[in-house]
């Protein structure tokens, strides 16, 4: 199935959005987590949405130690290049987006990054521990 250009753009869009939730998703998290724990809120103690966190994480931690850039960022520049060689330029929103989470720095500088994020989003699982979601109390 081939997708018009127009059709490229949105999508790219659509994944560029995306991207940018998981992001802020992932960072209120480490920072929440925390501060919800100290403060005795109980939803950042539900199991589910612990392990999203953790798991989200864990693939970027991942793809950084495999040298391989996000899926998410692979679909978005393929979309948006095919889109831009119908001589269609991305829309203002794409751009300032892109500015906001692509950052030009060295691969291994985001590789260290990840491991310290997911590093410490582990050890957010022993100091403020999820709720199991069988019942039983955290240890």
């Amino acid at each position: 199935m081939t997708l018009s250009p127009g059709q490229d753009r949105l999508i790219a869009l659509w994944i560029l959005i995306l991207h940018l939730g998981i992001i802020v998703f992932n960072i209120g998290g480490l920072i929440l987590i925390p501060w919800g724990g100290v403060r005795g809120w109980p939803w950042v103690r539900n199991f589910w949405l612990r392990l999203a966190h953790l798991a989200a994480l864990t693939v970027v931690a991942i793809q950084a130690l495999l040298g391989r850039a996000c899926f998410l960022t692979i679909w978005q520049v393929e979309l948006s290049a095919r889109g831009e060689t119908a001589g269609r330029t991305p829309p203002l929103i794409a751009h300032w987006i892109s500015q906001l989470i692509f950052w030009s720095v060295p691969l291994w500088v985001f590789t260290l990054i990840y491991v310290l994020v997911w590093c410490y989003t582990a050890a957010l699982w022993w100091r403020f521990p999820p709720r199991s979601p069988f019942g039983a109390s955290p240890g």
